[in-house]
């Protein structure tokens, strides 16, 4: 609805109500009059005390004279006196000159009032209907309010209230409004300038018209969580300056079957009056799952069979674009997927280091950075990192600067804030003699096992402070690049890593702790996906036996693989032992060897709480020469 109606609507209807207001509420309480009985107003008239008469329906109206209503006035007046002392003038409620009295069948009114110089008249009716409409309208109207407000939030508060489950629920912004360009966005590489292409089109279709040139009707932005999906739908907009609607794909589903798909047409038909301009749903696989998986839902079916329709319904080059964004394109329904609808799929990736460095620029622009800060080595220890983590931790960083009223922002804040992010604020609460030195020697068992395993990620801090993730110390290893491809060989030594801690308890106290649950479930899942996803068993052999999965989000298994006998879940099971078991081995031999170096460096950890990489670096150099010397 147009504001501008909606504004004038609502002006009217209280005007409206103003008047019924002031006319059967306010105007009869203030034209109140004083009741009396007959035989005063036959007194009044005997004695030619009134002025005016009218004569009513049912009552009677007389006005005193000016005189009688000053005289009546004066005698209201009181002045109490107690003890002889005046305590001051009061009055009574002041007569009114204005009286009323219930009219009787009395034939010598009329004569007695001919008989005197008083000027007497009839009142006209009220309007019957209207008296009628009011009497039932006024006691029902605070119902009638009610109403509306129970059926305007069932409705979701969108603008016709219970009227409008038809009516699109999209916000359209103009491209400016959108308030992102590319250059805000940062560390998007390939997905930029498969864009531009997009942006080049809504900004002079005819160019592409004249070489017969079709550009694709849907563009489908794919990638995991945090990489910034709807800001380059946003940052699309802003560029080409075109209107932009942005919907999510859950608004499209009510209650009632065929409220999605009327949302579909009247959102595409509003797109085609402001075209060229683009249409964004957020988390399309919301409406777009495949209908094979969609049992008993034919609301979602419904409002998929539109949205395809409306995508074929489109004239080539009509300057109509429609986005979507998804981080489970597995789910998807392929005719969504078929030429001629998202027909151009553009992955939208984690960002590699020259991409954080650029994200880590932008998010730090309004920072007072000290200039002894280095983005690009910030960029270089958090590989794996989105654009919403390199974010979150430029904000942890100002954070921790405010709170002690630093200047500026520090390469410590910025450290702090990447441990806060990957590990938990650090908590208060002390450990006893006893858990501290187990974690101690559980954590030194971590970092000693990366620094004798070659191809291991170097360990960047120590530390035996809890946190708030539930951690009682942590390990921080910090890869030097971005991996894109991990042997066989390179697994197995993380999963040492994982259960060095283990083995550092196993070596020194005899026994394991429940400390080491999660290094566990890490290495079981990493051996669980090199037996059923990579085929790296020699028995199982180079088969794939996990489910399909999302690729940007956790979930492959084998759990619903009905096609796999008993003694297939057998075999994968002793495997994943073994891969485990053989980890654990593995790092219980390096620590045995080395259990001097594992000794100094519990010491160290258990004085000072956090060491960092230098000083293990300085204790492992430091026992290797005394090893030498002694060959």
């Amino acid at each position: 609805m147009d504001k501008k109606k909606f504004s004038a609507g609502y002006f009217l209807i209280a005007l409206v109500l103003a008047w019924l207001f002031a006319e059967y509420i306010y105007k009869p309480y203030s034209e109140s009059k004083s009741e009396v009985t007959y035989s005063e107003f036959l007194k009044d008239l005997d004695d030619k005390n009134i002025d005016t008469v009218d004569i009513g329906d049912s009552r009677i109206t007389y006005k005193l004279k000016e005189g009688v209503a000053a005289n009546n006035e004066n005698e209201a007046e009181e002045r109490p006196i107690v003890d002889g002392v005046i305590l001051g003038n009061f009055k009574r409620a002041k007569p009114d000159n204005v009286k009323s009295v219930v009219r009787l069948q009395d034939p010598l009114l009329i004569e007695r009032l001919s008989g005197s110089d008083i000027k007497f008249g009839g009142v006209p009716p009220r309007n019957g209907l209207v008296d009628l409409i009011m009497g039932i309208l006024l006691p029902m109207l605070p119902l009638i309010i009610i109403w509306y407000f129970i059926f305007r939030g069932m409705s979701g508060g969108g603008p016709g209230g219970i009227f409008s489950f038809g009516r699109s629920r999209a916000r359209e912004l103009q491209g400016e409004m959108t308030g992102v360009l590319f250059k805000d966005i940062g560390g998007v590489g390939e997905a930029e300038v498969e864009l531009r292409e997009i942006i080049d089109f809504l900004k002079d279709p005819k160019r592409f018209d004249k070489f017969g040139a079709r550009l694709p009707r849907g563009v489908l932005l794919v990638g995991p969580p945090g990489t910034g999906k709807t800001l380059l739908a946003k940052a699309t907009a802003g560029e080409a300056g075109v209107p932009f609607f942005f919907i999510t794909g859950s608004s499209f589903v009510e209650m009632f079957v065929g409220v999605g798909a009327a949302r579909v047409r009247d959102l595409f038909d509003q797109a085609k009056k402001k075209a060229p301009c683009i249409i964004f749903v957020d988390e399309i696989d919301a409406i777009g799952q495949s209908r094979m998986n969609v049992i008993n839902n034919s609301e979602q079916e419904n409002t998929l069979n539109q949205l395809l329709a409306e995508m074929d319904g489109f004239a080539t080059n009509n300057g109509v674009v429609i986005m979507g964004a998804t981080n489970r394109p597995e789910i998807l329904d392929q005719a969504l997927l078929r030429p001629g609808r998202f027909d151009r799929q553009i992955q939208v990736v984690l960002p590699t280091e020259e991409g954080r460095e650029e994200i880590l620029k932008i998010h730090t622009r309004a920072l007072p950075l000290d200039p002894a800060i280095d983005l690009r080595s910030i960029a270089k220890v958090t590989p794996g990192f989105s654009g919403a983590d390199l974010a979150n931790i430029a904000n942890e960083a100002s954070l921790l600067a405010a709170r002690r009223n630093a200047e500026k922002v520090t390469m410590n804040d910025f450290d702090l804030a990447i441990e806060r992010v990957v590990a938990g604020l650090q908590r208060q609460t002390p450990l006893t003699p006893e858990v501290r030195k187990k974690v101690a020697f559980h954590e030194s068992g971590h970092a000693l096992v990366a620094c004798y395993l070659p191809g291991s990620d170097p360990v960047h801090k120590v530390s035996i402070i809890p946190t708030t993730k539930g951690a009682l110390g942590y390990t921080m290893q910090m890869p030097t690049e971005d991996q894109y491809l991990v042997s066989e060989s390179e697994l197995k030594n993380r999963m040492a890593v994982m259960l060095g801690g283990r083995a550092a308890e196993l070596l020194i106290f005899n026994e394991a702790s429940t400390g080491a649950s999660n290094d566990l479930e890490r290495a079981t899942e990493i051996a669980r996906r090199m037996v059923t996803e990579f085929g790296m068993s020699e028995i199982l052999g180079p088969v794939k036996y996990a489910s399909n999965g999302f690729k940007y989000l956790s979930g492959n298994s084998t759990e619903n693989r009905e096609d796999l006998g008993t003694n297939t879940f057998d075999t994968i099971d002793s495997e994943i032992k073994k891969l485990v078991t053989q980890a654990q081995e593995n790092a219980f031999k390096i620590l045995r060897d080395h259990e001097p170096v594992l000794q100094e460096v519990a010491g160290v950890l258990q004085s000072k709480e956090v060491i960092n990489s230098e000083e293990i670096e300085a204790i492992v150099k430091k026992h290797n020469a005394s090893e030498n010397e002694a060959e």
